[in-house]
């Protein structure tokens, strides 16, 4: 069973890097639900002059200082699911190591 649960992971976390690398920089550039209605409503502006987002590293899904604008994504989408991946692998080890009283 343990090595069945490795295989899935390992096929789920190859899935979603394909999707990541070829298929994200395929994605609509028009703004999502959330994002039109902010424009509609006037208070995008805000959300944008926020302080926390300017710490974000990989803002708006583009890696800085690369050009063309698929790669970046593709290489945004590359290190958001393998960091994800990896930060859930980590979870998965402690929370196991600690054992319910």
């Amino acid at each position: 069973m343990k090595s069945q649960l490795k295989g899935f992971l390992w096929i789920g976390l190859g899935v979603a890097l394909l999707l990541a690398i070829f298929i994200s920089p395929f994605a609509s550039s028009s703004p999502d639900g959330l994002e039109k209605v902010a424009e509609e409503k006037g208070f995008l502006e805000k959300e944008e002059a926020s302080t926390l987002w300017r710490f974000a590293p990989i803002s708006d899904y583009l890696i800085p200082g690369i050009e063309n604008e698929k790669l970046a994504t593709a290489l945004a989408g590359l290190i958001g699911t393998v960091g994800i991946f990896m930060i859930a692998i980590g979870l998965g080890k402690i929370l196991r190591k600690t054992k319910p009283s």
